[in-house]
């Protein structure tokens, strides 16, 4: 990896990413521009029609306040080309079309609520003249798009997006995470793609780090940045790269399409988006939940609803997840462990008939009780004492675990949550 990581950023573990853009009033997903092969003029014609009224920079940061989310990051320009801020470089943006800079209001708005500030910034641009026609490009598929081609210049291309870049790193304060999206240096259906050289990927960085040294960097410039950026995944351990463990952002979107799709019901359950954060933070990653506010910018019933579901939880179960990371030890089945300084918390994913055995712990459980009502939860531990001598155990026979295995008692009855947690109290050995 090429730099450091933050101590914010392993200690918030959880952001909110918001796709807000021109694509957002097509409502067909952040990719219609070059799935429905809509030529730059015509986009340009129905971007006038985008008109975020509703886009309320508070109610987002609250938002994502209210879940136990740090950071915000929010599009500054996507694929399209379309920047959500006043740019001098340009006048296919917000300001220049709506009188309204996105950027603006969300990093005041980030201010305004503590959350760190993120912006992310496409290296694509669909709309550029100097955009070389590619595989991905919308006018791929015209008869004279390699003719079209000889005209562009990717240099003058390249100069405009450090540009951009330029402004977006000296015009608002300090930017905490810069997202960069995304290098493709294969070849496809006859098209070269694009990579590092295409950016100056290493200027671009440079620059970067020059204007804003404390920002946290992804990996998509396609040389090393301070973090590992899975998109729609969750890796079975804490992710490697060339044999060392290194830091990683896993983002998720809600329904698996980035901006606002209209029509998509593949919605992902408030419960299964809990489970895929604690999963994450138990394998030392963050997690980066995305929303696609409508065409009038409001934040969608669908998402609105995942979102108080989230913060019903994480409001009882913070302490499992911010500040937290691996559990240091082997989870029983049908669990997952997080470990914040001396407590290891124990997340039941499945709830068992009464009893959780738990094997090489860190340190001797003092006292274990569930997170979100502060009840104990009885323990013994085999081949030893019970944790807590004032309770006994039913059912318990210490051979019937290898010694050392510290057992948990459950109430019958589950808590009425999506996850409940037991935390487990460790003392000096």
């Amino acid at each position: 990896m090429a730099g450091m990581v933050p101590a914010w950023f392993t200690h918030d573990r959880f952001g909110m990413f918001v796709h807000s853009g021109v694509y957002s009033t097509l409502a067909r997903h952040e990719w219609v521009m070059t799935n429905e092969r809509i030529d730059p003029g015509e986009y340009e014609r129905l971007a006038r029609y985008f008109d975020p009224d509703r886009f309320d920079a508070d109610a987002l940061a609250q938002a994502a306040k209210d879940a136990g989310m740090g950071y915000l990051v929010l599009t500054a320009k996507h694929h399209d080309g379309f920047a959500m801020y006043d740019t001098r470089l340009s006048d296919y943006s917000s300001a220049a079309f709506l009188g309204r800079d996105f950027v603006a209001e969300t990093v005041e708005a980030c201010r305004r609520h503590g959350l760190r500030v993120g912006l992310y910034y496409s290296l694509i641009d669909w709309h550029h003249p100097h955009f070389t026609i590619d595989f991905q490009h919308p006018l791929r598929d015209r008869p004279d798009a390699a003719a079209l081609n000889e005209g562009r210049d990717m240099g003058t291309y390249r100069q405009f997006l450090h540009g951009q870049v330029r402004e977006l790193l000296t015009g608002y304060g300090q930017i905490d995470y810069v997202f960069y999206d995304f290098t493709y240096p294969w070849e496809q259906d006859g098209w070269a793609g694009k990579g590092p050289d295409d950016w100056d990927s290493a200027g671009l960085l440079a620059m970067t780090r020059e204007l804003q040294p404390e920002a946290v960097v992804n990996d998509r410039l396609g040389i090393p940045g301070d973090l590992v950026t899975p998109e729609q995944y969750l890796p079975d351990a804490p992710m490697m790269a060339d044999g060392v463990l290194v830091p990683w952002e896993a983002c998720h979107t809600m329904n698996g399409a980035w901006g606002y799709d209209r029509e998509n019901r593949n919605l992902k359950s408030p419960d299964l988006l809990i489970r895929t954060l604690i999963e994450i933070v138990s394998k030392n990653g963050n997690m980066l939940l995305n929303i696609g506010p409508d065409g009038r910018g409001a934040i969608t019933p669908n998402d609105a609803a995942s979102l108080r579901e989230l913060a019903g939880w994480m409001d009882l179960h913070r302490a499992a997840i911010v500040g937290a990371g691996p559990g240091d030890a082997t989870p029983a089945p049908g669990t997952v462990l997080t470990r914040r300084e001396n407590r290891i918390y124990v997340h039941l994913l499945h709830w068992p008939l009464k009893h959780v055995h738990l094997r090489d712990l860190p340190g001797t459980v003092q006292f274990a009780r569930f997170l979100h009502d502060g009840s104990q939860v009885q323990t013994r531990l085999a081949g030893g004492t019970r944790t807590d001598a004032n309770h006994q155990l039913d059912h318990i026979t210490p051979g019937e675990q290898p010694a050392g295995t510290l057992t948990l008692q459950l109430p019958a009855v589950r808590p009425e949550l999506a996850v409940p947690v037991v935390e487990l109290f460790l003392g000096e050995d």
